[in-house]
C-alpha cells in the first residue's frame, strides 16, 4: 500500500510543487493550507508522516502538531521552518516533531527525511512497551512516568530517548545510535539538543537515588540502577 502523507502548508505554489513531487515519489498526499484544515483533514482520514509549515494562519504547525499528538504519539512528523533559533527547534521537538527543514529547502532533501521517517516508522515496535527502571515505571506509548502511584507525563523526544536507554540498562548507548534513533541524523546541533534532553531526563527521575544517567565521555550515555 502507498505511504499518506499530508503536507499542511499555506504558500499554495509551494505546496502544489511537493505534493506533485510526492504523488511521483509514488505516495499518496493530502493537502491543506493551514493548522484547521490539516487537523481536520488528519482526523478525517488520518495519514502515514505529516509534514507542517510552522508559520501558518488560524493554527500554526506547533499548536496542530500537539492536537495530533493527543491521539497519534507514534505518527512522525517534519516541520517546516524559517525560523533558525534553537529555541524554536527545541519547542517543536518538545511538541513531538521528529525532524524539521529550513526553509528555503531542497525537495530531494524532503524526500530523503520522509524515506527515513517511514522506515523507522516500520520497523518499530507496535505495541506497547513498559518499562520497569528502580522505583519506576514507564509506559514509552503513553510517554509516562509512574513513581509511588503518581504519574508525570514527558516529552514525545524525551520518551524516545528514555526508551533507548532503558532498553540497554547497564549498557553504553552510543550517542551518535541516540540522535539517529530520535532525529534520524547525527548532528552537531542535535548533539546540544541531546545533552539538554538528557538533563530533563534526570530530573524526571530524580525521585529515585538509585537511578543515574552516566555520560561516558566520548562514547554516549548509560542508564543504571543500583542493585538494593
Amino acid at each position: 500500500m502507498k505511504a499518506k502523507i499530508l503536507f499542511v502548508e499555506d504558500e499554495r505554489d509551494l505546496s502544489l510543487i511537493v505534493c506533485d513531487t510526492l504523488r511521483q515519489q509514488g505516495y499518496e498526499v493530502a493537502a491543506a493550507f493551514d493548522g484547521i484544515g490539516g487537523l481536520a483533514e488528519y482526523r478525517a482520514a488520518g495519514a502515514d508522516l505529516v509534514v507542517a509549515d510552522v508559520m501558518m494562519p488560524r493554527m500554526d504547525g506547533f499548536a496542530m502538531a500537539k492536537e495530533i499528538r493527543r491521539t497519534s504519539p507514534d505518527v512522525p512528523i517534519i516541520f517546516l521552518t524559517a525560523k533558525s533559533t534553537i529555541d524554536d527547534v527545541e519547542q517543536g521537538f518538545d511538541i513531538g516533531a521528529n525532524d524539521y527543514l529550513k526553509k528555503p529547502f531542497e525537495l530531494r532533501e524532503l524526500l530523503v527525511r520522509i524515506k527515513a521517517l517511514l522506515r523507522n516508522k516500520a520497523t518499530s515496535r507496535s505495541a506497547s512497551s513498559t518499562y520497569v527502571i528502580g522505583g519506576y515505571r514507564f509506559d514509552s506509548t503513553a510517554q509516562l512516568l509512574i513513581f509511588n502511584g503518581k504519574e508525570t507525563e514527558i516529552s514525545n523526544i524525551e520518551a524516545r530517548l528514555l526508551e533507548k536507554l532503558a532498553a540497554n540498562i547497564g549498557r553504553t548507548v552510543d550517542a551518535s545510535a541516540l540522535m539517529i534513533a530520535v532525529w534520524g541524523r547525527d548532528e552537531v546541533s542535535n548533539r546540544n539538543s541531546l545533552h539538554g534532553y538528557i538533563h530533563k531526563l534526570r530530573r524526571a527521575l530524580r525521585h529515585d537515588p538509585d537511578i543515574r544517567i552516566v555520560n561516558q565521555r566520548g562514547f554516549g550515555y548509560m542508564l543504571s540502577v543500583r542493585e538494593r
